[in-house]
């Protein structure tokens, strides 16, 4: 191919933006022309049948949703300068501007990893954005290995290549958060992620993305940055509605009007001509009106943002850009919170967020706090949250809660990852409204509309289908949908009697098929008939009408690739609409793909998805287990077969039926799941299932372990049978703390103690309990528990904790680890004074 092929038959639109200016689109025509190719007017509103490919830096702009739909490469500038490069169109993925694309712009290339590590991280890079060479290119952003004694590294070294050579480890963070964080602390040879003091200070990191978004109520009207002379063109043939909600004074209305009208705009009274729609709550006839019929509804500050940068942004990229939730998110009325390692308009952010949300925002941090929201695990704060037992979270739960409507469940481990060396407010104002949530919560469709309903005008119905706020993949979902809602606009047949004449004439409305049966004698159907019989018939006008989307939805589904979308996309998207089906949206994030499966064997009747797989009659949890070790193909492998025949391995102790060990060990799975009383099978249990296809007889395969059950002092059958009966709640209301330096880390034991029902918190020194007098409480002393080792720094804290508890009249006990372990394991109360730390 000649070099002024390489564009042939492809028509450019450029998007201008902050980040594209005009002159930068310009710079680039030149090189698209003399390729081959033709680019739209700069000024011009393209139409999507009229373009090839769109040139962006952003996807807020109103036609990504379509471009979306139709498949419509939306692409940076850089993507125009690797195409030239290699003479050829290169594929889109990387050079997208989507932000959940994050890895967007990676190449990357592995060296001296294991073989499941390396196709975990590809895999992930794959599915967000990135590209992978098996070789070193002048091309690889980031060359992932555990040191630089490599050959591809020391060849990057050699040539001079810009590439990175950083830990897997930050591929790993990447994926927990969802985010894209900054690799310099992962970067070798001598990565801060292991060298530095992982509680050293941190430099803020820049919120620039949150300027003119960190408050619902704007401040001082802005002026357009771009020049003082040169008049507003964001609002140019757009109609803006302005709410009474927002109380805006004489003045200042008139001064905006005059903005938006010199600009090439227009101001109206009717939210049906309206463009943008501008309150403060998302409450009445008006928002919802506006919200149904793809009109952009955002508050104040979304529109002295597009005034001040002289741009159009969705309303629903930012959060505090849109209405306000009346009442705040159910849930959070009762939450007091506090933030940490926040600073400058973070932090004013989230505290907005927080009021926004319902909560009581508090500026210290008390006992009676119930979130401490960090941006890393390093402040007083933390310490004291650690030690008092308060949650403690990053910024995504509270952002992600706000944007679902919801609360977010804590045992997200999104919400609870702190990596070493990263202050998380780099990536904070990066969550987004999903539209479909809003729609569910705030203006879901009217099931009786009213006849005296107004009817959306021709203009709304084509904003609506290229509606701006979409910028996820769950967009194709909504996309498919709208035809329902031009259903909704027309007024049902009021029946006043069951005459035959009526009904024919209801039929005769709607194109259904000739060969439909009538049955004779039916004449004189009752009401209820007829109004199934109307129901059938609208759901058929439905479908013709969907007719188009739906076909190029299953030409998209059919789509295989290495980008996001296609199957994997379509795959992803059924997968969400089931758990939405079976779930609140603040539990169907949670362990997804197990909920899935269980929804899959339970659905009942004919509408049931036929997916071949069986009814989960096992949730197997595997412990010590040396069969898949090292051989990560031949685990996944394995863990299918089991689940087509009906048995799920989990990782979660809570919901598993059986355990499978090759003998009683005092693991932490095993000892969180034999709180719950689950059978607990030999490991040979596993190789049975795999070899015949089928589930053996459980009883033969029972765990039997006299060596640990002597050495123990217990019958496991008697264990489990007990555990039955406690029913998680073993240790309830037993308060048990350990010393932050104990072996093997407290998160070890917090689990087990919170699997039997305890409270468990760390102790550093710190009061954990109000001084009381005997008079005072109406009670027996009852004991708290101190697990601890043998550490100097450790014993230092014994006399404290053993003074508090006096104090708060109870009754100390510093015990060691084994306590604990043979609690869990005996599921009953053991005590006798070997326990105690100062007789080892």
């Amino acid at each position: 191919m000649g070099a002024s092929e390489v564009f042939k038959d492809c028509t450019f639109a450029f998007v201008l933006s902050r980040d594209l200016p005009k002159k930068l689109a310009e710079d680039h025509k030149p090189s698209i022309e003399d390729n081959g190719g033709q680019v739209v007017p700069f000024d011009k509103d393209f139409d999507l049948s009229d373009v090839t490919h769109i040139i962006s830096a952003t996807v807020d702009f109103p036609q990504f949703s379509e471009a979306r739909l139709q498949l419509k490469p939306v692409v940076t500038t850089t993507w125009i300068t690797a195409s030239l490069s290699r003479n050829k169109e290169v594929h889109p993925g990387p050079y997208t501007p989507d932000p959940n694309m994050i890895f967007a712009n990676v190449t990357i290339t592995c060296e001296g990893l294991p073989s499941g590590d390396k196709d975990a991280i590809i895999g992930a890079v794959l599915a967000m954005g990135g590209l992978e060479t098996s070789n070193l290119t002048k091309m690889t952003t980031h060359i992932c290995a555990l040191n630089v004694d490599g050959d591809k590294a020391r060849s990057a070294e050699e040539k001079g290549l810009k590439c990175k050579i950083v830990l897997p480890h930050w591929f790993g963070d990447c994926m927990k958060l969802g985010k894209r964080i900054d690799e310099r602390p992962y970067v070798l040879p001598n990565p801060e992620y292991f060298t530095t003091d992982p509680e050293a200070p941190i430099p803020l990191p820049s919120t620039d993305i949150l300027n003119g978004a960190a408050s619902p109520v704007p401040g001082p009207l802005p002026m357009p940055t771009d020049s003082p002379i040169r008049k507003l063109t964001v609002f140019a043939n757009k109609s803006v509605m302005l709410s009474a909600d927002l109380q805006l004074g004489s003045r200042l209305q008139k001064v905006l009007k005059g903005l938006i009208v010199s600009g090439g705009g227009s101001v109206t009274e009717s939210v049906h001509d309206a463009d943008f729609f501008v309150c403060h709550w998302r409450e009445g006839r008006d928002y919802v009106f506006a919200s149904r019929y793809g009109v952009d509804v955002g508050n104040l500050s979304w529109l002295y943002h597009m005034i001040a940068n002289n741009s159009y942004i969705s309303p629903l990229r930012m959060l505090l850009h849109y209405p306000l939730p009346k009442g705040g998110i159910p849930g959070f009325e009762d939450f007091r919170i506090t933030l940490s390692n926040y600073g400058g308009e973070a932090r004013t952010y989230l505290e907005n967020l927080v009021k926004a949300a319902g909560a009581e925002f508090t500026k210290s941090m008390k006992q009676d706090n119930t979130h401490l929201i960090t941006a890393r695990k390093a402040s007083e704060k933390c310490d004291a949250a650690m030690e008092w037992n308060i949650e403690m979270v990053n910024h995504l739960w509270i952002e992600e809660s706000y944007a679902r409507c919801a609360v977010q469940k804590l045992t997200d481990p999104r919400y609870t990852t702190f990596p070493a060396r990263t202050n998380l407010g780099e990536v904070i104002g990066q969550t987004k409204f999903d539209n479909a949530i809003l729609k569910q919560n705030y203006f879901p469709k009217d099931p009786t509309p009213s006849p005296d309903d107004p009817k959306p005008s021709r203009k709304r119905k084509v904003m609506r289908e290229k509606d701006r706020n979409a910028s996820s993949s769950k967009r194709v979902e909504s996309d498919i949908e709208t035809e329902d809602q031009d259903e909704e606009t027309v007024p049902k047949p009021k029946f006043k009697k069951p005459a035959a004449v009526s009904r024919r004439s209801s039929v005769a409305q709607v194109s259904t098929p000739a060969s439909r049966r009538v049955s004779a004698g039916k004449e004189n159907d009752t009401p209820s008939s007829t109004g199934s019989r109307s129901a059938k018939d609208k759901a058929n006008t439905r479908i013709h009408a969907a007719a188009p989307d739906i076909a190029l939805y299953e030409m998209e589904k059919k789509r295989k690739g290495p980008v996001w979308g296609g199957e994997r996309a379509a795959k992803k998207m059924e997968k969400e609409k089931s758990m939405e089906r079976s779930s609140s949206p603040a539990v169907k994030h949670h362990d997804e793909a197990e909920d899935f499966s269980e929804e899959e064997s339970r659905t009942p009747g004919p509408k049931r998805q036929k997916t071949g797989l069986k009814p989960v009659q096992i949730r197997l949890l595997i412990t010590g287990y040396q069969g898949w070790l090292g051989n990560v193909a031949k685990e996944e492998i394995d863990k299918k077969k089991l689940r087509d025949m009906g048995v799920l391995v989990t990782s979660d102790p809570s919901k598993c039926t059986h355990v499978a060990a090759p003998s009683m060990v005092r693991t932490q799975k095993f000892l969180c799941a034999l709180a719950s009383g689950p059978t607990i099978v030999d490991s040979n249990f596993i190789d049975t299932c795999v070899q015949k296809g089928k589930i053996p007889d459980v009883e033969e395969f029972l765990l039997k372990d006299k060596g640990a059950e002597k050495k123990f002092g217990l019958k496991l059958k008697d264990a489990v049978s007990r555990a039955k009966a406690n029913k998680r709640n073993l240790l309830r209301r037993v308060p048990v703390y350990c010393t932050a330096d104990i072996k093997n880390g407290p998160e070890t034991y917090r689990s087990i103690v919170q699997a039997n029902g305890g409270t468990f918190g760390i102790f550093t020194g710190r009061p954990f309990v109000k001084k009381i007098s005997p008079e005072e409480d109406d009670g027996p002393a009852e004991p708290v528990y101190l697990i601890t080792g043998q550490t100097p720094k450790e014993k230092q804290l014994w006399g404290k904790f053993a003074e508090m508890a006096v104090e708060g009249n109870m009754i100390p006990r510093v015990v060691d680890s084994e306590w604990l372990l043979d609690v869990a394991m005996s599921q009953t109360h053991k005590w006798n004074n070997g326990y105690l730390a100062d007789k080892k």
